[in-house]
């Protein structure tokens, strides 16, 4: 099982995924809007989709886990 975690702090702003979806490595994942700006978090390996653990407009740690794959 593989995770997608956060890069840095923020509001997610959108979320391109649902459970169930298949993923490549650089896939958009997430977005997230820190510092005025949007910050798309993208999947470093390929993977379905299993959980998303954020929804969108919630605020999100540096390094916490949004996605987890199967």
């Amino acid at each position: 099982m593989a995770s997608i975690m956060t890069t840095m702090a923020g509001n997610v702003w959108k979320i391109n995924v649902k459970v169930g979806d298949e993923i490549s490595p650089g896939d958009e994942v997430v977005i997230l809007e820190s510092m005025k700006m949007e910050i798309p978090i993208e999947a470093e390996t390929g993977g379905t989709v299993s959980e998303i653990l954020v929804e969108e407009g919630s605020f999100v740690n540096e390094e916490e886990v949004i996605v987890k794959l199967d």
